[in-house]
């Protein structure tokens, strides 16, 4: 078994395993050079170019998981919301939800079919990667995270249409909920069949929530897709961006390993979660733009506080950044696997 599998189950690894949430990304020469062929979401629906992509990061700097070139808004089209990517902008829904009627008229989602190109890039990245050794992560975005494109209609810095929306209508929210967490439930089913051999849910949205209404309004929805999944017996990494205030809700909902951004001290939140799932971080990838003096020190400053743990996957806290050096990428992989676990 992989270091990065048997750290996802909390078994004894000879390397602390390293992977980068966006490590397949601009700040990559070779991921320019593609992206400079395609749109955005021509280089997502394209199986080829997402496994080349996919690929990049392994093949450069050693890592010990590949995750899968996709993103987290293709599953909203299944329902008939209308995506696209502006550049220098980002997401855009041209058909928000306004109206809690809306709900009762979403189409009815065929994940296997309308999703059909992340499928067969896993297909095209698992025989490729599997030479090596290295697993494949696929990963779906979470119900919460899903709404609030579709209901703000692109990015939001406050969430404050959807918190809203979920508050004015709880009957239509809950049904959108659930169709959201069906349709997740049923999409990493298929990544799974294609070749995923761990799976990782994106609640990048939550830390807008209070411990309260994450409770209330996102956790049943997050823990019937975890639920759900655990008879594919693969690991399950539940992820959030600004949890420091709810770790504890988190974990509650589900996950084998739980990934934590910057805002929360690794060691503190250790001892939240306690000892019974693994944990996924945390480092601020700004780090990575500095002096390697700086990197190192607290690469190693993490380390200490949890290389001795069972089940520590090294990680930043949220994606790397397109000005990221890849020198400092390279380096840092490297550093970690010197670490004496």
């Amino acid at each position: 078994m992989s270091n990065f599998l048997a750290a996802c189950r909390r078994q004894p690894v000879s390397q602390i395993p390293i992977w980068f949430l966006r490590q397949a990304g601009r700040y990559m020469a070779a991921y320019r050079d593609v992206r400079s062929r395609y749109s955005f979401l021509e280089m997502v629906k394209n199986p080829e170019a997402a496994c080349e992509v996919t690929l990049q990061p392994v093949e450069a700097f050693g890592v010990d998981a590949a995750i899968i070139f996709a993103d987290i808004l293709p599953p909203l089209e299944s329902l008939g919301f209308q995506l696209e990517f502006i550049r220098g902008e980002g997401p855009l829904i041209r058909n928000p939800l306004r109206e809690a009627q809306q709900v009762a008229h979403l189409k009815d989602p065929d994940p296997k079919h309308d999703l059909a190109f992340t499928f067969e890039a896993l297909r095209l990245a698992r025989r490729r990667l599997e030479p090596r050794g290295t697993p494949l992560i696929g990963f779906a975005g979470a119900p919460f995270t899903l709404a609030s494109y579709a209901i703000e209609g692109g990015g939001s810095r406050d969430k404050a249409l959807t918190k809203t929306w979920m508050r004015t209508n709880p009957d239509a929210w809950a049904r959108f909920m659930t169709i959201l967490a069906d349709l997740t439930v049923a999409y990493l089913t298929e990544q799974v069949a294609a070749g995923a051999q761990a799976l990782q849910l994106f609640d990048s949205w939550i830390g807008e929530l209070s411990p309260g209404d994450y409770l209330k309004y996102v956790q049943p929805y997050s823990l019937r897709i975890l639920n759900a999944l655990e008879p594919l017996d693969v690991p399950l990494i539940h992820f959030g961006t600004g949890t420091a205030g709810f770790l504890e809700h988190l974990r509650e909902a589900g996950g084998h390993v739980i990934g934590l951004d910057w805002r929360v001290d690794a060691l503190e939140a250790s001892h939240r979660l306690g000892a019974n799932v693994a944990i996924q971080g945390n480092l601020d990838p700004t780090l990575l733009l500095g002096p390697w003096e700086v990197l190192r020190g607290e690469a190693d400053r993490l380390l200490d506080q949890l290389g001795a743990r069972p089940g520590f996957i090294f990680n930043v806290g949220h994606g790397l950044l397109p000005s990221t050096p890849e020198d400092q990428v390279a380096r840092l992989v490297e550093h970690v696997h010197a670490h004496t676990v």
